[in-house]
């Protein structure tokens, strides 16, 4: 009897370290798994200028590119992009498989339920846009009854919807344009500076902003969740030395045609 309630104790302890050993495990905060691995994982679109893109010799580039590489070199490790559309983004970050996203996403309070935000680095104004030829739009609550096109989970299409629009889903910017300019759908909502960048490439457009909202607050999202405090954390103050030192400023004039997007606008 004593030799069975000593194997019993044994295996009890046994089992009560192979537990703790895993709840540790499980405790072990994302910033500490991003050090030991040395490269931080960031989800990115690569085709929504001047956010994220290709270059002409076909390199990712653009502002969140930077930024996320900057915070990367505060943090000690290597940036890893991964590009993916964009109702993948925040999915991929909600399933571990990207560590934050960098890809002009929005702040709103219904995100802020099921992700943990950064301070914002820059705030961008939202335009609607349409064909050239059309005037029967010119204000927001004109999209009553109208369609409009964007990214399915994008803060713009719920703006849409919310002015009493019918949202065709799309995958990308560029596709978005074309169903206004082949007159599929009578509008879309977009950032400003993104539309100026479009407007600056394709001059032949035919297509006009006829409204504009007011900045929304663009920062960086993380999986909500106790190990993930400490690295939203340590964005913050990457970010704090930057916006300090002139280098958010810097990317922010070097992308947006000389704007610093950086503050809180004057609404």
């Amino acid at each position: 009897m004593k030799k069975m309630l000593a194997l019993v104790f044994s295996l009890v302890m046994a089992m009560t370290i192979l537990v703790a050993s895993v709840s540790s495990a499980e405790t072990v905060d994302l910033l500490s798994q991003i050090k030991e691995r040395g490269y931080i994982i960031i989800a990115t679109e690569g085709d929504w200028a001047p956010w994220t893109y290709h270059d002409e010799s076909n390199q990712l580039v653009g502002l969140d590119v930077e930024i996320g590489t900057a915070i990367a070199e505060q943090l000690g490790v290597e940036a890893r992009f991964e590009e993916t559309n964009w109702d993948s983004i925040l999915q991929g970050v909600d399933s571990g498989r990207f560590d934050l996203a960098c890809n002009g996403v929005g702040y709103t309070e219904t995100r802020a339920e099921k992700y943990s935000f950064s301070t914002p680095y820059v705030y961008t104004h939202k335009v609607l846009v349409v064909r050239k030829d059309n005037e029967e739009i010119k204000s927001f609550e004109d999209l009553k009854g109208k369609k409009t096109a964007n990214t399915a989970s994008s803060t713009y299409a719920a703006i849409a919807e919310e002015y009493g629009a019918t949202v065709t889903g799309v995958d990308a910017l560029a596709d978005t344009l074309q169903l206004v300019l082949q007159r599929r759908v009578d509008a879309t909502i977009n950032s400003q500076v993104t539309i100026n960048d479009y407007m600056i490439a394709h001059p032949e457009a035919e297509i006009k902003v006829v409204d504009e909202g007011p900045g929304e607050p663009v920062a960086i999202p993380v999986r909500k969740a106790d190990d993930t405090a400490t690295l939203i954390a340590a964005i913050n103050e990457a970010l704090d030395a930057m916006r300090a030192d002139g280098t958010l400023a810097a990317i922010s004039i070097k992308y947006f045609n000389g704007l610093d997007l950086t503050g809180m606008p004057q609404e």
